[in-house]
């Protein structure tokens, strides 16, 4: 198949060879981040819905799910939620199918349920937070699109475009790594760290400057000093951490807008900033790939909750990341790589009206070098472009 793919010279220096470097990870537990997880569970639920009763996936999207923050007491040794969290799960979906309804609320309703009890276990569902779900039927004509059976490959559901990029730079690894670790390994042995843990990375020239907002549960904390205590034991495991990724100077900062003289931290009763005046939405926060990067090329679709078959907002920001990925790991001396791809509607997915891929190469590397196994890198992921949709219905990619 002849696709049109473009290979050229970047012209700009590597994002890890820039004087300034900014990259932000919004933690699971952050107010956005909670609307990217229940969006993207009941995604996958509805999918595994679809694909059980009727053998395919059929049109829905669960992207606009919002969040009103409640209001909570917070108190050294625990304390209470006064005002609920609210969570509106809000798009469209597929509800009846040759004559059989289909339980695509109660679906979603669960699939919100078993999500925040695993991201957030501190989170009381029902009580702590209450979720509603208004899922409307899809427009006629874009269904027609979606249930294209002609052919093997779908039709993109829109003129949009993806974009990607790799390897990660030092910082943007150590942000990436830091949030992981502590919601992971740190969480486990650590339950006075909540999951909302943001985290900013800056480097300038060779200083990197890591700056964490961790929510600390006040049910495991029993006064200021084991407070002060957690939030030291933070700081010193993501300065560990970052240290593993880089040989540059590392300076590492713990809720910053604390005040221990007028006894104001960041203290929580579940975890999670959205339990007092913190709102969130869906593809406010992290990119496909983790990271919100304004060094870098972004799109600003919402990757999550959009259906895994056609729909470019998610299909092309998860590809175009897969590809710049696998370029970058088979192919020497590259510096940096940045890949974008862009769909015309109502043509087959796998023939992007273009896939541009755009790269810095190493000192003594010509592009003339390489091109030709860029190109046929970029050509074989496109042609495999439907194990995107596998991996997103069976949850072996995260989409924020």
């Amino acid at each position: 198949m002849d696709r049109n793919i473009q290979v050229s010279r970047l012209d700009r220096q590597a994002v890890e060879d820039q004087e300034v470097e900014i990259v932000e990870r919004k933690g699971i537990g952050h107010p956005d981040s909670i609307c990217d997880g229940v969006a993207e569970s009941v995604s996958r639920a509805l999918s595994q819905l679809y694909l059980d009763r009727v053998g395919k996936v059929l049109h829905y999207n669960t992207d606009e799910t919002q969040l009103v923050a409640g209001r909570a007491a917070p108190a050294f040794g625990g304390g209470e939620v006064v005002e609920p969290i609210y969570i509106l799960i809000v798009g469209r979906a597929t509800k009846e199918y040759d004559g059989e309804q289909l339980p695509v609320d109660s679906t979603a309703l669960a699939a919100a349920r078993d999500y925040l009890s695993e991201a957030i276990p501190e989170l009381e569902y029902g009580t702590d937070v209450v979720v509603d779900v208004k899922l409307g039927e899809g427009s006629g004509d874009l269904q027609d699109v979606f249930g294209e059976e002609t052919q093997e490959v779908p039709m993109a559901n829109d003129t949009s475009f993806g974009v990607g990029h790799a390897p990660l730079t030092e910082t943007e690894t150590i942000v990436h790594e830091a949030e992981r670790a502590l919601n992971t390994t740190y969480h486990d042995d650590h339950p006075e760290l909540g999951p909302d843990v943001k985290i900013m990375g800056k480097r300038e020239g060779d200083r990197i400057d890591i700056t964490v907002a961790a929510a600390m549960v006040d049910a495991y904390v029993d006064g200021l000093g084991e407070y002060d205590d957690a939030v030291e034991s933070v700081r010193g495991y993501v300065d560990d951490l970052a240290r593993e990724y880089t040989d540059r100077e590392v300076n590492v900062d713990v809720n910053t807008a604390d005040d221990y003289d007028e006894g104001s931290v960041y203290l929580t009763v579940t975890g999670t900033s959205a339990e007092q005046g913190d709102d969130g939405s869906v593809g406010r926060g992290n990119r496909a790939n983790g990271l919100i990067t304004p060094n870098r090329p972004m799109s600003m679709e919402a990757t999550s909750g959009k259906n895994p078959v056609n729909h470019i907002g998610k299909i092309y920001n998860l590809l175009s990341t897969r590809v710049a990925e696998s370029v970058t790991s088979e192919v020497d001396g590259i510096r940096d790589l940045q890949v974008r791809l862009l769909s015309q509607i109502g043509r087959p997915i796998d023939e992007p009206h273009v896939a541009d891929a755009q790269i810095v190469t190493e000192e003594g590397v010509e592009l003339g070098d390489i091109e030709a196994d860029v190109l046929d890198i970029v050509d074989r992921e496109l042609a495999d472009v439907t194990d995107v949709t596998r991996s997103v219905i069976e949850g072996d990619v995260s989409t924020f």
